[in-house]
């Protein structure tokens, strides 16, 4: 670590499903109960918080000497499975609190941010939804975009939270949902630079979309956005591997006047993938890919199917 100063390690992870075991009426969390065909019971269920909680505290550990102060998460239910992640064996002690709202997602999943309160005081919450329609002309609901505006060692910083419509109709097929989430994004930084001129702003999340694609390109070019990113993804490196391919669909891209050398609170250090053995597959034709909870309804009682991402800012 540097001298007299401190590191903050501020990450983003798609955590697969965390559902708890009780049937919501209001959404399509069938595949998630007891009953279900994938059996997700208390014990699974539990087996799980563990794990999460065992991942984030160790994220950026070896740079910052400590957990995460912020991360944003995608994939969670609702309000007390976040109590209950918080509140999981190996988080309890770090006195964090979570930002979470529900969406009109048809699974019923969303978006959240956990936080250390020691460190970052929660000013401001609301979401921006992304608007869709069917080839019917029906709405087609996906998940908010959050915004979470507060103060990190003393320091103005807003940050924006995605989880971007999938891939799973076809990359070209679905390009334009991803394009529309882009451009909700873009507005509200816009809005962000009209309140605060030099606004430092983060933006995170899944976008089911890689660095190179248009919908990256869009934030980064409109909104004067820096992907550190785009340099990390390799043939075998990235944060999700699809049919033996790497994705980096996790990214936290950051605006300019985090590497302003006048800046004096928080400094732009590094950006990685949280890809520790222990989070991967140690055998077979999967060895070094994220070990995961379910590959389709066969429980295999890992972590998820997404690499945690992360990047660090020090104080002088």
């Amino acid at each position: 670590m540097i001298e007299n100063s401190k590191i903050f390690t501020i990450a983003f992870y798609n955590i697969e499903n965390l559902f708890d075991i009780e049937n919501d009426p209001y959404t399509n969390d069938d595949d998630f109960l007891p009953t279900s065909a994938k059996r997700w019971t208390y014990k699974r269920y539990q087996n799980k918080l563990r794990k999460l909680g065992s991942v984030i505290s160790q994220i950026g550990e070896n740079e910052s000497g400590s957990s995460p102060a912020i991360v944003g998460l995608a994939e969670v239910e609702n309000n007390n499975v976040l109590t209950d992640l918080i509140h999981s064996e190996h988080l309890k002690d770090l006195g964090y609190n979570f930002v979470h709202f529900d969406s009109l997602d048809e699974r019923g999943i969303d978006v959240a941010l956990i936080y250390k309160e020691e460190f970052f005081n929660v000013e401001n919450s609301e979401t921006f939804s992304v608007y869709l329609q069917t080839e019917f002309g029906d709405r087609d609901y996906t998940r908010d975009i959050l915004l979470v505006q507060g103060k990190l060692n003393n320091e103005d910083i807003h940050i924006i939270v995605n989880h971007w419509s999938s891939r799973r109709e076809g990359e070209k097929e679905t390009e334009h949902k991803r394009l529309a989430a882009a451009k909700v994004v873009n507005n509200v930084i816009s809005r962000l630079k009209k309140e605060q001129t030099n606004a430092k702003i983060i933006v995170m999340g899944d976008f089911n979309d890689n660095p190179d694609n248009e919908s990256i390109k869009l934030l980064e070019n409109e909104s004067q956005l820096y992907n550190p990113f785009s340099t990390l993804l390799s043939y075998n490196k990235g944060s999700l591997n699809h049919d033996f391919q790497w994705n980096m669909f996790d990214q936290i891209l950051i605006s300019g006047n985090f590497f302003d050398p006048n800046g004096i609170k928080l400094k732009y250090v590094k950006a990685e993938v949280f890809n520790s053995k222990f989070l991967t597959q140690y055998h077979g034709k999967f060895k070094g890919q994220p070990f995961r909870t379910y590959v389709g309804k066969k429980y295999k009682g890992g972590y998820s199917d997404h690499f945690p991402v992360f990047v660090q800012f020090k104080t002088p």
